[in-house]
C-alpha cells in the first residue's frame, strides 16, 4: 500500500459530489436536517469550515462529546461547488508559495472569500499521523452559495459516531474501523493543486 503524500486531498466522492463533515449543536443540526439545508440558528455571517476528513473532525469534536459539536453531519455537495471553493482559496500559511512576500500574502488572505488550512491528519485513536488533511473555510461571501447551490444532501451521522465511540471505548477497534467512511485521493487539476499547496 502506497503511503499518503504529505499534502494530499482525500475524500468520499463520486463523479458529481463530494462529502464534507461538520459538527454542530443539536439546535443547528436538527434544523438543517428538517430543511435539507442550513437555516437559522446556523450563522450566515461568519466563516464556516468544511472538512473531507472524517477522522480529523472526530479528533476535533472528541467523537461528538465536545459541547456545541454533539451532532455530526455528512454534507454532500457538488464537485463543481467544491472546486469553485478551492479556486477562490488562499492558504492560511503565510509561507505558501506564489505570493512572494508576507505583505502580498496578507493582502490576498484578507480579501479572500475562502481560506484553506492543512492540519495533521488523525488516526482512529486521535493520534497525529505524518501527513495532513485539508479544511476549507467559507466566508460569508460564499456561504449562501454553499447552502443554496452546492448542497445535495445532509445526513445525520450522530448515531454512527456514538457506536464508533462505544466500540473504541470497549477496545473493539475492528468494529469501529468497519464503520469508517470510504476516503480516496481526490483528483485535482494542476492549477487547483498549486492554489491549495497540495502535493504533486
Amino acid at each position: 500500500m502506497t503511503a499518503p503524500k504529505p499534502y494530499e486531498l482525500r475524500a468520499d466522492y463520486d463523479t458529481k459530489t463530494i462529502t464534507v463533515y461538520q459538527a454542530y449543536s443539536p439546535q443547528i443540526a436538527t434544523a438543517a436536517l428538517e430543511h435539507g439545508r442550513f437555516v437559522a440558528p446556523f450563522s450566515f455571517n461568519r466563516m464556516t469550515w468544511i472538512k473531507p476528513s472524517f477522522l480529523w473532525l472526530m479528533a476535533r469534536s472528541n467523537w461528538g462529546a465536545r459541547p456545541g459539536q454533539e451532532r455530526t453531519l455528512a454534507v454532500r455537495i457538488t464537485r463543481t461547488g467544491w472546486e469553485r471553493a478551492l479556486a477562490l482559496a488562499v492558504p492560511t500559511d503565510p509561507q505558501a508559495p506564489g505570493y512572494g512576500s508576507y505583505d502580498r500574502w496578507r493582502a490576498a488572505f484578507d480579501r479572500a472569500a475562502v481560506h484553506v488550512q492543512w492540519d495533521t491528519e488523525r488516526s482512529l485513536h486521535g493520534a497525529g499521523l505524518p501527513y495532513y488533511s485539508i479544511q476549507v473555510g467559507l466566508s460569508r461571501h460564499v456561504i449562501r452559495e454553499f447552502v443554496d447551490e452546492w448542497i445535495t444532501e445532509i445526513v445525520d451521522l450522530t448515531e454512527r459516531v456514538r457506536k464508533m465511540r462505544d466500540f473504541l471505548n470497549s477496545r473493539q477497534v475492528d468494529k469501529a474501523r468497519r464503520l469508517l467512511p470510504r476516503e480516496a485521493v481526490y483528483p485535482l487539476s494542476p492549477e487547483l493543486r498549486r492554489r491549495i499547496c497540495a502535493s504533486e
